[in-house]
């Protein structure tokens, strides 16, 4: 999950970054999409993963 935008990065490691950083397409393209998961499974699919973290 990305929590910070593109503009606070930006300001915070004071480079210009690439067109379209931090969307979903970007991040896809650059390999660092594991899953895409629909809004609606969205809180299963987090307690599915915490679950496993846990083992």
């Amino acid at each position: 999950m990305g929590f910070a935008g593109p503009r606070v990065i930006a300001n915070t490691i004071k480079q210009e970054l690439p067109d379209g950083f931090q969307t979903a397409e970007f991040m896809l393209k650059h390999g660092f999409v594991d899953r895409i998961v629909n809004r609606r499974d969205l809180r299963r699919e987090i307690a599915r993963l915490i679950d496993y973290c846990g083992k």
